[in-house]
């Protein structure tokens, strides 16, 4: 990375001595499925306000996450195209992604686990657990959770106010963009719906153009009945339609193109005193994927379905003690031309209980016992404490976690007549299972600074992942040729992964109507595996990963930057002159002025300093990127005279 790149950032944090007031200690749903602080939770959690989606020079949110400090963000494609999820150097199936508490994860494969079906505009807040998490949040959990919660989900009683905003804008390659929303809220209900839309004609690639044409629909309401009562709903349609080539092989021949559409329905009922509550949500995801390898190859119809239920108990037993106790149902299908036709459940029951036993001490043990079809069950234990002294908030957990191989892992390639090479499943893989344990401390200032630090380590037994495998030692050889080479989903014996991860946030206002806002993160990683042939996705993360968003505002005018730079294992595909270079470092800008009463206009260049680069061998990204758009935005109570 060059040495003037440096000084760009360090000028940027410098300037942040000073910054606007926020809550860098608030309360949180996702480590414990209860309300708590987020410092007496024993875990290390970073909580974004969905505003910071239209502060930041983001597009969709893939976007917004790979700037999340300790997200790493595996693009395939620019603006929600394709990119994989990673969390404390797992793989991306080993992140579990929820929405308002029911689960994302697609039953074909974790490749569609970035294809979250909200708009920006109804997205409240992201929050963003780290580690180990199965006790709690079931089988996936396993390098961490997003939690993505949003505005009629979590409404409570409020003033009459509605709110509105849009923004377009267009810039090279053919792009153009639009977001907007509108979100009504009232003592007795709280309506909202939004969309999200990214198109382009793309930069040329070998043999095509990288197009996209990803859209995304979202609405919802929440409706109290009573004091006690409420019902909620939401529907999201979600199509992303994008040039896909060398996305899974490093084939001269690949010139794939992929569309995804998704349909999301959710409904919950739920009763709340001050004392107890209860809630029923179900949901229901159907997703439709076409894949084309070349423009005349017959393609890849996948259809799946995802079925869940999640019935969850909370009740305070003291001052110092509270219980949450459940059970989540999943039933998983797919009907596909390649993998065939499968269905399997997962039944989960579990507990948990915080306790604080002395002040500044809470201590939480969780359990869950995950009941998979065909396959042993699990018991899957976990505990996590913490315990405040002065400023620090020190924290520790010990877990296991599980995951169970998705219908990719089992069945792809089965039903093709003959593959010559390639990725293929392999119905008989176990469970994978790990133990990890994390220790850590925050250091809070004044209300305007925190710094988390912590050092973890997991161990796993029977990891999923893809090798390179002879024809020779394939379990199944109906449709291979003698003589190929594959790539076979295995349970590897052992993974062990330790790293070391720092975050800091920090804020508060300056004079003259200034502000500035930083958060930063850093994560050192390293693993080994037992196997002597390295697997596909366990080398593919960092083994160095920073990344960082700056916000500086002054009266009108907003200055907005986010970066990130990563070390990662080199790899080269000789066949289509592909590179995995061992670092790179990118840097996106924006500079926003607002006139008149609601509106903004702003400039954007992504990929600043043109920076040649991809995060998964042949899939390069794009470099600079110039666009230029407007922004509108409403924020009004709703007087009886306006009704």
């Amino acid at each position: 990375m060059q040495k003037s790149n440096f000084v760009i950032i360090l000028l940027l944090l410098a300037a942040a001595t000073r910054a606007q007031e926020i809550d860098l200690d608030p309360v949180t749903i996702t480590a414990s499925l209860s309300k708590q602080k987020s410092s007496q939770t024993g875990r290390n959690i970073t909580i974004i306000k969905g505003e910071a989606f239209q502060a930041l020079p983001v597009q969709s949110l893939d976007d917004l996450l790979r700037y999340i400090p300790g997200i790493e963000i595996q693009a395939r494609g620019p603006r929600g195209s394709q990119s994989d999820i990673v969390l404390r150097g797992g793989t991306f199936q080993q992140v579990l992604v929820i929405l308002d508490g029911m689960r994302l994860n697609d039953p074909n494969t974790g490749h569609f686990s970035s294809y979250i079906p909200i708009a920006p505009s109804e997205i409240e807040r992201i929050e963003v657990l780290k580690g180990a998490s199965s006790a709690i949040h079931g089988a996936d959990a396993v390098g961490g959770v997003i939690n993505i919660i949003t505005k009629s989900f979590a409404v409570k009683e409020a003033e009459k106010r509605l709110q509105a905003s849009g923004a377009v804008s267009a810039g090279e390659y053919g792009y153009i963009y639009g977001e907007g929303g509108v979100n009504y809220s009232s003592k007795h209900i709280n309506l909202s719906a939004g969309v999200i839309t990214n198109k382009a004609d793309g930069v040329q690639q070998r043999g095509t153009r990288g197009f996209f044409d990803n859209t995304t629909f979202s609405t919802s309401a929440n409706y109290k009945i009573t004091d006690k009562w409420n019902i909620a709903y939401r529907f999201a349609y979600d199509n992303r339609d994008f040039a896909a080539q060398n996305y899974y092989t490093t084939f001269a021949s690949d010139t794939a193109s992929e569309k995804v559409t998704s349909r999301w329905h959710q409904v919950r009922l739920g009763y709340q005193t001050e004392k107890e509550s209860l809630t029923l949500d179900a949901g229901y995801k159907y997703l439709t994927d076409i894949f084309y390898f070349t423009p005349l190859a017959v393609p890849n119809h996948n259809k799946s379905e995802l079925f869940q239920g999640l019935l969850m108990y909370q009740r305070r037993l003291g001052e110092h003690t509270a219980l949450v106790t459940g059970a989540n149902y999943q039933n998983k299908n797919i009907q596909s031309n390649d993998r065939g036709e499968h269905s399997l459940y997962i039944v989960s029951p579990f507990v948990t209980v915080s306790q604080q036993l002395w002040r500044g001490f809470h201590i939480r043990p969780s359990a869950q016992w995950v009941v998979f079809k065909n396959i042993s069950s699990e018991f899957v234990p976990q505990v996590d404490f913490s315990q405040k002294i002065a400023n620090w908030q020190l924290r520790g957990s010990v877990g296991k976690t599980v995951r169970d191989a998705d219908f990719t892992e089992r069945y792809n390639n089965y039903g093709r007549p003959l593959v010559t090479s390639g990725r293929v499943g392999n119905p008989g893989l176990l469970a994978e299972r790990s133990v990890s344990y994390e220790a850590g401390a925050d250091w809070f200032w004044q209300n305007r600074l925190k710094f988390s630090t912590g050092f973890f380590q997991r161990f796993h037994e029977r990891l999923i992942d893809y090798s390179t495998t002879p024809y020779a030692d394939m379990p199944r050889k109906e449709n291979l040729t003698p003589g190929g080479v594959y790539a076979l989903a295995k349970n590897i014996a052992e993974v062990n992964t330790r790293g070391w991860e720092a975050d800091i946030q920090y804020v508060q206002p300056l004079a003259g109507k200034q502000s500035v806002t930083v958060s930063a993160g850093l994560v050192v990683l390293n693993s080994k595996s037992s196997d002597t042939v390295p697997s596909f996705y366990i080398s593919s993360h960092a083994k160095l990963l920073t990344n960082f968003s700056v916000i500086y505002q002054c009266h009108n005018l907003t200055l907005s930057v986010n970066g990130l730079y990563k070390q990662r294992q080199e790899q080269e595909a000789a066949a289509i002159h592909a590179v995995i270079s061992p670092d790179y470092f990118v840097m996106n800008g924006k500079l926003e002025y607002g006139f008149m009463k609601n509106f903004s206009a702003f400039v954007q260049a992504d990929n600043l300093f043109n920076r040649k680069y991809s995060d998964l061998l042949g899939t390069p990204m794009p470099g600079r990127w110039l666009l230029a758009g407007m922004r509108f935005r409403l924020d009004s109570p709703v007087h009886r005279g306006n009704q």
